[in-house]
């Protein structure tokens, strides 16, 4: 385990810590080169053991033999960076809450296919650029029993930095990947779909024939101008949360986690009833 003690922020080993942008981290020329961050002892844990591959460590330095001192023992063959807190700082643009950092490999993305192939229940994200948002409905996903997460290509990416750290790990959980296709075309890996969203001919959510469907997408959008016609348009469901308080929405991760929640996979035996017209 090699330590390497900085003392300038001009160190080329430190630069994925900080002045790499979260698109030159992705590193789309060369996406099998991508790496991502990921922030705080528990969330790294989560990360090894989901099978992510280390590529190095920034910690302050009482955390070589503190908290981060089974993660560095893990990960004996990557160099570990370590400095003053007030550098680290500077590093990174922000005081580190929990003194650790790890420069992680980006997986390779899974087929649509595969993520679909034995799930009963996923939800795909259509536009949400939020970062928070996307980390906590990764966390709500895990939690809530969700099978599996299709992000389109206009929604925030589930590796960046504040995204990880939100879902505290959770986006190592929940199997993941990019949907190129239209939400139709889940309907040939026998799904049926659910647009969240307000319409006219919107379905309460705790609506029977919903809560019965072997196999249901949930298709969340932003919170600000919600699911395009258009994408709503191509499901099988509108569904609503009914609200109170003249209130008429839910932020976009609140309403997943009613929404896993509500419409998690029927237990099997269960009697289902006719379909909505």
């Amino acid at each position: 385990m090699p330590v390497i003690h900085i003392t300038s922020l001009q160190d080329s080993g430190v630069a994925m810590f900080g002045s790499l942008t979260e698109a030159q981290l992705r590193n789309r020329l060369e996406p099998e080169k991508g790496i991502f961050i990921a922030e705080s002892p528990k969330v790294i844990r989560v990360a090894l053991s989901a099978g992510l591959l280390p590529v190095a460590l920034l910690c302050e330095e009482k955390h070589i033999v503190g908290d981060a001192r089974d993660i560095i023992e893990q990960c004996r063959d990557i160099p570990v960076y370590t400095g003053s807190r007030e550098l680290l700082g500077q590093l990174t643009g922000y005081t580190l809450t929990r003194g650790v950092l790890c420069a992680m490999r980006r997986p390779s993305p899974q087929p649509v296919e595969t993520i679909c192939r034995n799930a009963r229940r996923i939800v795909v994200i259509k536009g949400v650029t939020d970062t928070t948002n996307i980390g906590a409905i990764f966390r709500s996903a895990a939690a809530l029993g969700i099978d599996g997460v299709l992000l389109t290509r206009d929604s925030c990416d589930p590796l960046n930095r504040r995204a990880v750290r939100v879902s505290m790990g959770s986006v190592f959980l929940v199997p993941w990947t990019w949907l190129d296709d239209d939400i139709s075309s889940l309907s040939e890996q026998g799904f049926k779909t659910a647009a969240m969203a307000l319409t006219d001919n919107s379905v309460p959510i705790d609506h029977p024939a919903l809560m019965a469907e072997p196999r249901l997408a949930i298709v969340m959008g932003t919170e600000g101008d919600g699911l395009p016609k258009e994408v709503i348009a191509q499901t099988d469901y509108v569904v609503r949360i009914p609200m109170s308080h003249s209130v008429d929405s839910l932020n976009v991760a609140a309403a997943a986690a009613v929404a896993f929640w509500q419409l998690r996979a029927p237990v099997e035996g269960m009697v289902h009833p006719q379909p909505i017209p």
